[in-house]
């Protein structure tokens, strides 16, 4: 079970005071602290939710089951429980728009006004009807393409845009989430799709040629991304993520100088806001890595330090002064426990170049592709549940290792981790050594019938 002891409600920064894990439960407890101490980050989160239920109330709704404020009210429970559990386990920047009914790039799609013309919208705010429609189609036209997120196991709503496409602040959504969030006391960081991510993840409208440059319609689009960044400075936000994950491509020098022109072009709307540039699912490029870190307008920098050895020398080789590294550390696309004490020598390496007040510990990138919450897993035993940590499990560890980060180290909570991943390395059920016998005779055989 999931035990909080909380001792200072608001302002939500808090610090995790004391973190024991064994292979059932977590408990912490959670006091106010300085902003400093706990620099910790969360790219995003599930949004199906620790019992599935978003999925059940969609499939209701999409039945003609239930209303649409019966939908909305789910979600916004969702919301809500996943902003608490984020604060009370002391993360510092908590990101919000990262709830979805269907994928955030739909979400993106719905907030720019670019829906296609085959769905017969007329303007104005987007409702569940219209977006539905794109998402799985209708009686009347089909649902736009689904393609693969990347190499997950996700998949997203491919935009489909061509030089006639008007394009106008459609969704408020972003915004509405954060003032959702605001009410709770809860000072989120704001998520979109970056505008040249959102670009490079599109295709050709039916009937427009295939050669044509989607990066051409940059300027068309950034007119609703300055009404939205306003919106939210308007609202309160003083840090706001840009997700860009088409940086770990291999880009060409016209996609790269996009980046320039884009950010640029935003720049003085920004104005007064930190920016943060989030990447993930693999290394960036040098140089895609030279063009990000050029950006003037930017604050802060997401890596995959999972996947991303290669950005890790590029850092250690120049990192911009003054400037701020979202470390992911902490893998967000697999159900095991981090190995809290290689990945805490890792930061402490990353402050030695960068300057330890300017690390910031996160996932490797949404937290969107593990299960919620290792509280629901009732069946599984004692041994297998302690190599275990899901959503839930993984922000524990990132706060716990920012307050190692900075001298607060959890021993206990440490112990346990190491010992845990002993376990699992040393066990029958991992470590087979009839099998690993019958797998050396194998390959000795195969070679030695060569030679």
């Amino acid at each position: 079970m999931f035990k909080l002891s909380v001792q200072c409600v608001a302002p939500f920064t808090f610090s995790v005071c004391s973190l024991s894990h064994s292979s059932s439960s977590f408990r912490f407890s959670v006091r106010a602290t300085s902003s400093r101490a706990m620099a910790s980050h969360i790219v995003g989160y599930p949004r199906i939710g620790p019992k599935r239920e978003l999925k059940f109330a969609l499939e209701s709704f999409w039945d003609g089951k239930s209303s649409a404020e019966e939908l909305q009210k789910v979600a916004a429970d969702l919301r809500s429980a996943i902003l608490m559990q984020m604060a009370e386990a002391g993360t510092k920047y908590i990101p919000s728009n990262t709830f979805s009914y269907y994928d955030q790039v739909l979400d993106t799609t719905a907030m720019l006004g670019a829906v296609p013309a085959r769905y017969n919208w007329n303007g104005g705010e987007i409702g569940f009807d219209v977006y539905f429609s794109m998402a799985r189609g209708n009686a009347s036209v089909p649902a736009m393409e689904m393609t693969k997120w990347f190499d997950t196991n996700y998949h997203y709503i491919v935009p489909e845009l061509g030089p006639d496409v008007k394009f106008s602040y459609s969704s408020h959504k972003a915004v509405l989430e954060y003032k959702e969030a605001k009410v709770l006391g809860i000072n989120t960081v704001p998520v979109l799709v970056g505008p040249i991510s959102y670009l490079l993840l599109s295709k050709p409208a039916k009937g427009v040629d295939k050669s044509f440059s989607l990066l051409s319609l940059i300027d068309k689009i950034l007119p609703v991304y300055r009404e939205v960044v306003v919106e939210l400075k308007a609202a309160g936000a003083t840090w706001i993520q840009f997700d860009e994950p088409t940086l770990v491509k291999d880009l060409d020098g016209h996609q790269l100088q996009a980046f320039t022109h884009t950010y640029a072009e935003l720049e003085s709307s920004l104005s007064g806001l930190n920016v943060l540039i989030e990447t993930y699912f693999g290394d960036v490029p040098a140089e895609a890595y030279k063009t990000l870190t050029s950006l003037k307008a930017v604050t802060a920098y997401g890596f995959d330090i999972v996947r991303g050895s290669k950005t890790v020398d590029l850092i250690k080789q120049e990192f911009p002064s003054g400037k701020f590294l979202f470390a992911g550390v902490v893998d967000g696309r697999n159900i095991w426990a981090n190995n809290l004490a290689s990945s805490l020598n890792t930061l402490q390496e990353l402050g030695d170049i960068v300057g330890a007040d300017k690390v910031v510990v996160s996932t490797s990138c949404s937290l969107l592709h593990t299960a919620v919450d290792l509280v629901n897993e009732t069946k599984l035993d004692q041994e297998i549940k302690s190599w275990l940590a899901f959503a839930l499990q993984k922000v524990v560890e990132v706060n716990a290792l920012a307050k190692a980060l900075f001298g607060q180290k959890d021993e206990v909570f440490f112990s346990a981790n190491a010992a845990a991943l002993a376990s699992r390395k040393s066990s029958p059920r991992v470590t087979n050594e009839a099998i690993q016998k019958a797998v050396s005779s194998y390959q000795d055989f195969q070679f030695g019938s060569f030679t």
